[in-house]
């Protein structure tokens, strides 16, 4: 028998009907024998419509009143919840984030967890009951209601399951599991079974949206075995774990991620000196824009051309505040380009086989996609092409690497 933290998002619970079906899943395990700590998130949309009631009020809410009201989208939830559990004979008992205890700091709608207090929750587990928590909260040190921010309940059940030392945290959402890329751009994408923490970080960074990397890296560093399942079919979804030694054959890459969102800028002509680099991000940054990929060509006049990319919702203010960087540095030109898309392969494997790069770059090539830019790291290859050019892209990816098939290229 084991303890298990089992989180069901927005989707899951999004109506009473689903509330009831999750119930229904919850109690099967508990007469298996299992212990069950569920978290939970506010029922779809919910979240939104309380957004739009403060913003009806106040143009620019205070965070810490936008806390308190967002955190009751999960408040309902949780009761709900609770008591279609009592209705099964089920024995359960509901909880926010404060009355767990899930300490936080002070930063009011992107706190951080700090400590959790298990004993209410041990306690609760010995008497036989499943405990039900609301996800995305906490409480700082002075009383205040706290969030987590975007993909914050995730970030709570994988924080639970870390404190209570729980044998797994399965997270159920509306997909049966992690796949070698998106099963809407390439028919023959495959379910995998496994994949590594580092792969699936890599994944949920450049575009997948199985996962928020933030609750992957919780699990990664405090080894909390992460399983995603589908809320609404059977099935043993996708375990993400260490990467394991005795795996003989690891493939060459296990997925392909891929990010429309993306928008380039380019600053051409920059005085090749120190401090220049400083004085093209720093703005940016100071915007609070962040960027992804960078790339610097000197050339033989002894000036730089300077790419790098942003959001796309980034695009015109990141485009606007270069502008002035030009100005103060007599650089050339400023250009940019908001139909791009970055594809990226990812794998460990990549660490033990020469030629990947040379294989991605020919399956591209055989297509006549240009690439843009390009950005490595030890488990993956990333590259920015034209936007028109991404499905086509991703299915000649994988095909070349053989992702359709069990184990895919090794």
């Amino acid at each position: 028998m084991a303890l298990l933290v089992q989180k069901f998002g927005g989707t899951s619970v999004g109506s009473t009907d689903r509330i009831e079906a999750v119930a229904e899943k919850i109690s099967r395990f508990r007469k298996e024998g299992h212990d069950v700590v569920v978290v939970v998130s506010a029922m779809s949309g919910e979240t939104n419509r309380l957004i739009a009631l403060a913003e009806a009020i106040m143009d620019e809410p205070t965070p810490r009143e936008m806390d308190v009201l967002v955190s009751t989208g999960e408040q309902v939830t949780i009761a709900l919840l609770a008591m279609a559990l009592q209705k099964r004979n089920c024995e359960a008992r509901s909880y926010t984030g404060a009355q767990v205890r899930i300490l936080t700091d002070s930063a009011h709608t992107k706190a951080r967890i700090r400590q959790i207090d298990e004993q209410r929750m041990r306690e609760d587990l010995t008497a036989g009951r499943v405990v039900v928590v609301a996800g995305f909260q906490g409480m700082d040190e002075q009383g205040n209601i706290t969030t987590l921010g975007r993909g914050g309940s995730d970030t709570t059940a994988v924080a639970l399951a870390a404190a209570l030392k729980a044998d797994e945290c399965q997270i159920y959402t509306d997909v049966d599991g992690v796949y070698t890329t998106d099963p809407r751009v390439v028919d023959s994408a495959r379910r995998l079974d496994r994949i590594t923490f580092e792969e699936m970080m890599e994944m949920a960074s450049l575009g997948s949206k199985v996962l928020q990397i933030r609750a992957v890296e919780f699990a990664g560093k405090y080894n909390v075995p992460l399983r995603v399942l589908s809320s609404f079919e059977e099935g043993g979804g996708t375990l993400i774990t260490l990467e394991d030694d005795n795996v003989m054959e690891q493939p060459v890459v296990s997925g392909i991620a891929f990010n429309r969102d993306e928008a380039k800028l380019t600053i051409s002509g920059v005085p090749d000196t120190p401090g220049s680099a400083l004085r093209i991000l720093k703005p940016i940054s100071n915007a609070n824009i962040e960027v992804d990929m960078i790339v610097q060509n000197v050339g033989a006049d002894n000036r730089t051309d300077f790419t790098f990319t942003v959001h796309r919702n980034d695009f015109r203010r990141a485009k606007e505040i270069l502008e002035r960087a030009a100005t103060e540095l007599k650089a050339r030109e400023v250009s940019g380009d908001s139909k791009i898309a970055k594809v990226s392969i990812v794998g460990v494997g990549m660490r033990s086989h020469a030629g990947v790069a040379t294989k991605m770059f020919e399956a591209l090539s055989d297509e006549g996609i240009n690439i843009k830019m390009i950005s490595t790291s030890e488990i993956k290859i990333s590259v920015v092409i034209d936007e028109k050019y991404l499905e086509l892209a991703v299915r000649a990816l994988h095909s070349a690497f053989e992702l359709d098939k069990p184990g895919g290229e090794v």
